[in-house]
């Protein structure tokens, strides 16, 4: 979860420093005052977009600061183990961009280039702004949307994978049949890469018992004092330890008379907890007996998967992945020098290929129609919520005709019919923004679910709706914060009363200069808010009642 965000002259916040809770926190403001400016910010220190622009005016660079507490958000630990970029469970991201328009990224203290940044921010953020219904004018999106929510994202990641050695083996063998005079300069730059495979000669599963080695090596002396004390307190401590003690309780329980069932059972759980205490100290030596303190060979191991972890980020590959396309490297390599023996190799091995990924790519499929239903389903429930009850979503898979992508075998599109009898049609040709607002908004509240980070931000999503339906959008998102952390800048009352905190965002100007504050506000000031959302600048005694009943305090 985003536990800081520190702000230093961007836009028109001069300082600003934010602590954030778990939950549902809430950000209103008039209109102006700039409560996207938060957003704004954080998007730049996940890697946004920047510009001179950014920087506040008179100032020579803004920086914005991010801390994530990330102990329970293991795909961005992985990603930072493997960048060699792990802070014990924490995450600090700072941007800095100069008035000139430059910009420098880092993670964790270490400058860092600006695809790594991106690379870790989707595991860290998910960002829902007003304007996500126009994404959803976009089919590519919605592919995105449904596979995002049926969480296969390792099965959509092999199905790419297999279709990338596909399209390598397949333009390898049309390469090899034209003959072009660019092979040559194809055929150096395989060479070289598999010589360099070569000179690697990474072995079976060599990452992970060399990763495994590494974390045992690296504890081992923690481990041998730890274990050591464990073994002193069972059995070989100059003090009392748990055998001898064990030893004395087994002597005084034989003196009591032997005859209540009581006594009798307890001298078994000692007879017994004394064996356990034997066993458990004789596994704990075996095992420190094969715990080795070897500096030198820890550096071996660290030097090891320094270079298989460099190469597979030259390659843009996974380190397990080397062995595959080392392989495929030398066969496609093969492939370019072979005759006509190989040619047909390669046609066999282009067809072995292409079958591997409709495999996958039909796997994909199932996968695919099982959560659209899922999908339609739930978003059918939150659309009724909204207010829309006899809409219809619905997901629509149409396969190619005759081809296949990356993507697999299908486009994905959503489609509705918002009132009964008439056809579902493409979302682009709904007529109703109000219609569209909503349906976006149900989308996101069922995909956000399911999405892998802790952090959720919507952006005004609730623009456009009002009433009874802002109410339950409050519910919606106030449930989605029991699970997420969730940020949401809001103008409607009925969302801002449901938030766990809330934030008021103002803006104060002087003759030289407009600054943006934001404080946390709770109990009289948090009425005084809700009232004014409800009422206007003039707040009425009824408006403030009404506000604390929204409260409900």
């Amino acid at each position: 979860m985003l536990s800081h965000l520190s702000i230093h002259n961007f836009a028109i916040v001069e300082n600003l420093e934010l602590e954030l809770n778990r939950g549902m926190t809430v950000v209103s403001g008039e209109t102006g005052a700039g409560k996207s400016i938060m957003i704004d910010a954080l998007q730049l220190a996940l890697g946004g977009r920047a510009d001179s622009g950014a920087v506040r005016n008179g100032a020579n660079k803004a920086e914005i600061i991010a801390n994530f507490d990330i102990s329970n958000l293991p795909r961005a630990q992985a990603w930072l183990d493997a960048q060699e970029l792990s802070l014990d469970g924490e995450c600090i991201l700072r941007r800095i961009i100069t008035c000139e328009g430059r910009s420098r990224s880092f993670i964790n203290g270490r400058n860092i280039p600006l695809s790594s940044l991106k690379d870790l921010a989707q595991h860290l953020v998910a960002i829902h702004g007003q304007h996500e219904h126009q994404g959803l004018l976009h089919k590519e999106h919605h592919r995105v949307l449904l596979d995002n929510f049926a969480n296969h994202s390792r099965l959509q990641g092999e199905t790419t994978l297999s279709y990338k050695a596909f399209k390598r083996l397949d333009n390898a063998l049309i390469q090899l049949t034209t003959q072009s005079t660019e092979q040559q300069a194809k055929v150096q730059l395989l060479s070289y890469q598999v010589e360099e495979l070569d000179q690697l000669a990474l072995k079976e599963d060599e990452v992970s018992e060399l990763e495994t080695e590494q974390v045992e090596l690296s504890q081992a002396s923690e481990i041998l004092n730890s274990g050591q004390q464990l073994i002193n307190t069972l059995d070989e401590g100059d003090n009392s330890h748990v055998q001898q003690l064990l030893n004395q309780c087994v002597q005084l329980h034989s003196q009591m008379p032997q005859t209540n069932t009581a006594i009798l059972q307890a001298g078994e759980l000692l007879n017994s907890a004394l064996i356990q205490v034997e066993e458990a100290a004789s596994e704990v030596r075996q095992y420190l007996n094969k715990v080795d303190l070897n500096p030198q060979r820890l550096f071996e191991v660290e030097e090891r998967l320094s270079t298989i972890y460099e190469l597979a980020r030259k390659h843009k590959v996974e380190p397990y992945q080397l062995l595959v396309l080392h392989q495929t490297l030398e066969k496609e390599l093969n492939a370019i020098n072979g005759s006509d023996e190989t040619i047909a190799a390669l046609t066999e091995e282009v067809e072995h290929a292409k079958q591997r990924f409709m495999k996958l790519a039909s796997k994909l499929s199932k996968q695919r129609h099982k959560f659209g239903k899922s999908l339609s389903q739930q978003i059918n429930i939150q659309l009724a919520s909204l207010g829309m009850p006899d809409a219809r979503f619905s997901v629509q898979l149409t396969a190619y005709e005759n081809q296949f992508s990356a993507n697999g075998l299908e486009e994905v599109e959503f489609i509705i019919s918002t009132n009964k009898g008439q056809p579902a049609k493409a979302l682009a040709k709904i007529a109703s923004g109000g219609e569209l607002s909503r349906i976006s908004l149900a989308i996101q509240v069922v995909t956000a679910q399911s999405n892998p980070t802790a952090t959720l931000m919507f952006d005004e999503v609730d623009v456009g709706i009002g009433g009874a339906i802002a109410e339950v959008v409050g519910k919606l998102l106030r449930e989605l914060g029991e699970k997420s952390q969730i940020m949401c800048i809001t103008h409607q009352p009925q969302v801002a009363s449901q938030g766990h905190q809330h934030l008021y965002v103002s803006k104060k100007s002087t003759k030289n200069s407009t600054q943006t504050h934001v404080v946390n506000i709770d109990n009289q000031q948090r009425i005084n808010e809700i009232a004014r959302m409800l009422g206007g600048v003039d707040i009425t005694q009824r408006s403030l009642d009404h506000a604390r009943e929204m409260l409900q305090v």
